[in-house]
């Protein structure tokens, strides 16, 4: 992602697909939009995920779930996107909506190093 426009389109379009694949994809699908060695903390204050194989388990619980999500807003700046969404998640008769903050980090090959989702349990509804 040499030129700033190209990269401020790249990194809209990543977290378009990441938004959309919240909702519809697997979590290989999910765990490919990050490095090798990258980094997760969901929520901030939490565990931190480090590599693959950690984020790989921390997105295994969507699994077989019925999952629904929106992007609210989102700003770019250099190799950094932060972004506001809605995301649903239905299991049997239970379905919750949280609505994070998150903030990701980008290497030049558009792939997160590093991602922080800013909520709390006062951003989750029942539904």
């Amino acid at each position: 992602m040499p030129h700033a426009s190209d990269r401020f389109q790249a990194i809209t379009d990543t977290v378009n697909r990441y938004i959309a694949a919240l909702a519809e994809g697997s979590v290989d699908d999910l765990v490919d939009f990050y490095a090798d060695d990258a980094t997760l903390e969901d929520p901030v204050g939490g565990e931190v995920h480090i590599g693959t194989t950690a984020i790989r388990g921390f997105y295994s619980v969507l699994a077989g779930l019925q999952r629904e999500s929106e992007l609210v807003s989102l700003r770019v700046a250099g190799n950094e996107a932060a972004f506001q969404f809605r995301l649903t998640v239905t299991a049997g008769e239970h379905k919750t909506r949280v609505e994070p903050i998150e903030v990701m980090a980008f290497d030049d090959r558009g792939k997160v190093t590093s991602m922080k989702a800013y909520w709390s349990q006062a951003d989750a509804t029942q539904l």
